[in-house]
């Protein structure tokens, strides 16, 4: 790791950033320094915006992706290297704004119907039942499942920004969750030493998040469901579908983990 790098990380680390946003942000500086052939503490603010420019004119990247490097570099220079951001100015698009695409309940059955590895779909059941991100989901352990009469909940630790939130755990839910990990020996101390709920292959950590889209994307197109969209999908019709319930708008907001209600 180049000095550059590490005093990069350690900004990020005392921030409190999550860890996928570390690793977002790494990988979005190395892609801009592989481009230059140069560190990116020599690159001038011209060549940061030729950059983020080249990315959605020539590369036919998205606006959300060109800001996230946008992002990026503007913790580099402003936090890392000092640069005053009114002289080394980064430039962020103002993405459209798009409504997502929901599916009905109908739909949301075809889909789990149609993904035949029982842990994966395990694991988009619990995302539409519960409206956890896909990162929070892949690394549930057993013991963020609070059963108790007076409690039915599911605890988030360090979900997005680092905040901890308990969210929905129905009795449906709970009775899956159980057959499954009996199923496949998950309670056992000694075979899933980490208490996860969807570990990896080697029973060492979560499942990776890469598995978990392409499984959605495999059964969304088994299932012959046109509408485009990923795992967040089952987030946003969660909400929905509460919503549409009779759910307080103020409850659903507190269950996603949003820090403002506009954003729900």
């Amino acid at each position: 790791m180049t000095p550059l790098r590490q005093r990069m990380v350690d900004a990020m680390v005392t921030r409190g950033f999550a860890a996928r946003t570390q690793e977002s942000y790494v990988e979005a500086v190395s892609r801009m320094a592989r481009h230059y052939h140069r560190s990116p503490a020599l690159l001038s603010k011209d060549e940061v915006s030729a950059y983020l420019l080249d990315m959605v004119s020539t590369r036919q990247l998205s606006y959300s992706t060109m800001n996230q490097a946008a992002c990026a570099a503007r913790f580099l220079y402003a936090k890392v290297l000092g640069f005053d951001p009114a002289e080394f100015h980064v430039p962020m698009a103002k993405a459209p704004a798009r409504q997502p695409e929901l599916l009905s309940r109908l739909e949301i059955a075809r889909l789990l119907a149609c993904c035949v590895h029982p842990a994966y779909r395990m694991l988009l059941i619990t995302l539409y039942a519960t409206g956890l991100r896909v990162t929070e989901g892949s690394q549930l352990r057993i013991p963020n499942i609070d059963s108790g009469a007076d409690r039915m909940s599911v605890r988030v630790s360090g979900g997005k920004g680092g905040k901890d939130r308990y969210t929905l755990l129905s009795a449906s839910l709970l009775t899956l969750l159980r057959s499954y990990c009996y199923t496949h020996g998950l309670h056992h101390a000694s075979k899933n030493p980490g208490h996860w709920l969807f570990p990896n292959k080697q029973l060492n950590g979560p499942t990776a998040v890469e598995n978990i889209q392409r499984a959605y994307q495999s059964a969304r197109h088994c299932a012959g469901i046109t509408k485009t969209g990923c795992t967040h999908t089952l987030r946003h019709c969660f909400a929905t579908h509460l919503l549409e319930g009779g759910v307080d708008l103020y409850t659903i907001s507190r269950l996603l983990g949003h820090g403002h209600i506009s954003t729900t």
